[in-house]
């Protein structure tokens, strides 16, 4: 799995300054809703009812907001940085500044099961989470991202040499 199988160069952010959750998930959806047939009204309600049932913000000021659309065939995210951390109620009562939402169409829903332990997973690991911090254009954050995504293709690689050796 990979996180640019997901994510487009066109939807990161660097340096933003929102001042609430609320002002998060409405550039979420627009920025959703620009590209997709989903209203950005129904998208908004999506994230405020999924955020209702449980709290997605991560430790270490990192949340993963996540709803699932009325319509499209894949996957989109979105990834913001904030240049200062907003408000996110998260359980370790840290302000959020690095947000990965996730909207996934309904359809894709079952397919798509193992996708937020796996992205819970890789913003658990604190260097990718300070470079992202440090990152000062959506170009870099990309390149982050890449270079991740090859570091998890060959460990997995390995992995799957190892399991076959005898």
């Amino acid at each position: 799995m990979k996180i640019t199988e997901f994510l487009k160069k066109e939807n990161i952010r660097t340096g933003l300054l929102c001042s609430s959750k609320k002002g998060v998930f409405e550039l979420i959806c627009n920025i959703v809703s620009s590209q997709t047939e989903e209203q950005e009204t129904s998208c908004f309600e999506a994230i405020c009812h999924r955020e209702k049932m449980g709290n997605t913000g991560l430790n270490n000021g990192i949340a993963i907001p996540h709803a699932k659309l009325a319509v499209g065939d894949k996957p989109i995210a979105v990834f913001l940085q904030l240049d200062t951390p907003i408000k996110y109620d998260s359980a370790d009562h840290r302000d959020v500044d690095l947000i990965f939402a996730i909207l996934i169409p309904e359809d894709c829903c079952p397919s798509c099961s193992p996708l937020l332990p796996y992205l819970a997973e890789c913003f658990s690991d604190k260097n990718l989470c300070k470079q992202l911090r440090l990152a000062k254009s959506p170009d870099e954050v990309w390149s982050i991202f890449l270079a991740h995504d090859h570091v998890e293709v060959v460990e997995e690689a390995e992995e799957s040499e190892q399991t076959t050796d005898y």
